[in-house]
């Protein structure tokens, strides 16, 4: 019989447990944070810090909140600005072990589910940088189990922590929409749907709503950018794009291919087991937000936050098979596969070694992050491409713009083709005696021109027919 868990030390419960493999993971983000450099979002980030709004061309205010108040929290260090991404990481852990239990699992549950979330590579890679991305589980999975809890205590008034915490998930990334008409789905399709006919849920769509309305308006106010940007990403082809079985295939790589039989039995224990099938409508809800995301012709990590819900539960569904005298073997022995398989991906998406020495390993061992985007960077992957030159750009900036004379250098305006770029001169050029940039990209375009009148301009990354489809004078 299994040990009695509540007479157990706490060093060897299921909580130290959850709480040694969260551990790991804040130390893993904390440590690789301070290598490379700003990544490209993380510069516009920080430049939306300084022009904090209730919304920008390409996202909810949130993270430029996050970035502002860790740069005057903790300073402008690449371990500063990351330092919320990285804790949040380790709090996502901690929620996938806590709703594992919440399912009716134990210290092997508990600590595989939480593993699970550890290792999968797709979150490694996006937990390390200061993005939306990094916080967006903690909206999906507290949510999730938000009605776990409801549905186990039958407590109605649970709705209205759920709307609230979806109010500020829709702040963070409008992807919440899309789990939160799914969890909708959910509850229409299982007998769950008694919930709504009680004032507490519909209390709590409202509570969302209205935290959500000062973005909404915003939107009105600028005409939805964010749908029209959508609108151009997709007639642009930047996106790769992957056909049902190619985008579940690059799921099971994101998530760890060691990984793969606990999520699906994830699915299997909310639609076929007697002890899921109370909570049927979180599986529907993962079903038809995945489905919806298909039908946006997705980036892969579009559906990341979906997966800790069936690492939980498969985790579960994983110990009742595993209960027996003869097959307790099979639980170091998968244990140690994850954390082999996830310690050989680990370097391919977190910037664990110099890069002299990833190309190599890259090379040897034929390991590489999926391409999310059609264009190519050199050897190095997007995230971690992303991480270099900027210091060298700026400087190469601010050479042309302290070699002018005194009087047209206080009418020169830099003009970035990119955010990226733009973040890039407004976070790093002060040192050089450098102005803020200006740009046409995202929500650059909305901040102006900062007074310039146009009649001294240094472009970076210019080409002469590119400048005159944009300005009526190009000298």
């Amino acid at each position: 019989m299994p040990p009695d868990q509540s007479r157990m030390p706490w060093i060897k419960s299921a909580g130290a447990v959850v709480a040694a493999v969260a551990a790991v993971k804040l130390l893993l983000h904390l440590y690789a944070g301070r290598r490379y450099g700003y990544f490209g979002d993380e510069l516009y980030y920080l430049a939306c810090a300084d022009h904090l709004a209730w919304g920008y061309v390409d996202q909810p205010p949130l993270v430029a909140l996050v970035a502002k108040i860790a740069r005057a929290l903790l300073g402008e260090s690449l371990p500063a600005i990351r330092f919320f991404a990285a804790l949040a990481g380790a709090a996502k852990v901690l929620l996938t072990g806590l709703i594992a239990r919440e399912l009716g699992g134990k210290r092997f549950a508990q600590g595989l589910a939480a593993l699970c979330a550890l290792a999968a590579p797709g979150f490694l890679a996006l937990d390390g940088l200061l993005t939306m991305n990094a916080f967006e589980p903690l909206f999906w999975m507290g949510c999730a189990w938000l009605v776990i809890r409801i549905v186990r205590t039958g407590d109605a008034r649970l709705w209205l922590w759920f709307g609230l915490l979806a109010g500020i998930g829709l702040e963070n990334k409008h992807s919440m929409l899309i789990f939160g008409f799914g969890m909708i789905a959910g509850l229409l399709l299982t007998p769950e749907r008694r919930f709504l006919r009680t004032k507490w849920l519909w209390i709590a769509g409202l509570a969302a709503f209205l935290i959500f309305l000062p973005n909404l308006l915003w939107n009105v106010q600028h005409h939805f950018p964010f749908l029209e940007l959508q609108a151009n990403i997709r007639r642009s082809g930047r996106n790769v794009d992957l056909t049902p079985l190619a985008f579940l295939g690059q799921e099971i790589l994101a998530m760890l291919p060691m990984s793969a039989p606990v999520w699906l039995a994830g699915l299997w224990f909310f639609f076929f087991r007697r002890q899921g099938k109370p909570f049927r409508a979180l599986g529907w809800a993962w079903l038809v937000a995945a489905a919806l995301i298909l039908a946006l012709n997705p980036r892969i990590y579009y559906l990341f936050p979906a997966f800790p819900l069936l690492f939980a539960g498969g985790s579960v569904l994983w110990e009742r098979w595993l209960a027996g005298a003869r097959v307790q073997w099979v639980k170091p022995v998968y244990v140690a596969s994850i954390v082999l398989m996830a310690a050989a991906l680990a370097p391919t998406m977190v910037p664990l070694l110099p890069v002299e020495t990833y190309i190599r390993y890259s090379a040897a061992t034929h390991l590489a992050p999926p391409r999310i985007e059609t264009h190519r960077l050199g050897p190095l992957p997007q995230l971690f491409a992303d991480q270099f030159g900027w210091d060298e750009m700026v400087a190469t900036v601010a050479r042309v713009y302290n070699g002018l004379p005194a009087d047209v250098r206080a009418t020169t305006a830099i003009f970035a083709q990119n955010y990226s770029q733009a973040g890039a001169v407004d976070l790093l050029g002060p040192k050089y005696g450098l102005p803020k940039a200006i740009s046409g990209h995202q929500s650059y375009y909305l901040w102006g021109p900062r007074e310039y009148t146009g009649e001294s301009v240094i472009v970076m990354d210019g080409r002469q027919e590119d400048l005159e489809k944009r300005f009526q004078v190009v000298h």
